[in-house]
């Protein structure tokens, strides 16, 4: 059984239908067994749900109740007070503060991310005018010296020897 066919079961136990329909959800129910099953199922649940409500009574009557309901919120909305117009100076620190908070917060990022103390540039020295040796250090930490062997040859020239 279909949805729209059990809430047409439903609205025939409430006596809702149209008399035309209530008398094919009458046959239906003559030749369809689920269909009886369900709809005895459906007069158990209300007759379990009738009798476990218990009735309440109100010491006045409805629209006395309900009145007064409604004079208390009428009451309470009157009590409120109305929203103070806040002043410039009051506006002005509702935004600088989270905006000096930011700024704040920024430079902090800078100097502690910012860049380090070396240069970004590779980096180079002569160990000694005398030895002829080059250091070459670049950025990821690569270092090569360059040993330049002219010097040699001015130990040649010191000792007698002949120049290349």
């Amino acid at each position: 059984m279909d949805y729209d066919a059990q809430l047409k079961l439903q609205a025939y136990l409430d006596g809702e239908l149209p008399e035309a329909e209530a008398k094919d959800m009458a046959k239906c129910l003559a030749r369809d067994q689920d269909a009886t099953v369900l709809l005895a199922e459906l007069k158990n649940t209300r007759q379990a749900l009738a009798g476990g409500e218990m009735p309440r009574q109100l010491p006045e009557s409805g629209e006395f109740f309900w009145s007064k309901i409604e004079r208390e919120i009428e009451r309470s909305e009157l009590s409120q007070p109305a929203p103070a117009h806040e002043s410039l100076l009051a506006r002005w620190r509702r935004l600088l503060v989270p905006v000096s908070a930011a700024a704040v917060l920024g430079i902090i990022i800078l100097v502690m991310v910012g860049p380090s103390n070396s240069s970004l540039a590779p980096e180079s020295e002569v160990a000694s005018e005398d030895s002829g040796s080059f250091v070459y250090r670049d950025e990821s930490g690569t270092t090569l010296v360059w040993l330049s062997y002219p010097a040699e040859n001015d130990i040649a020239d010191e000792t007698g020897g002949n120049r290349l």
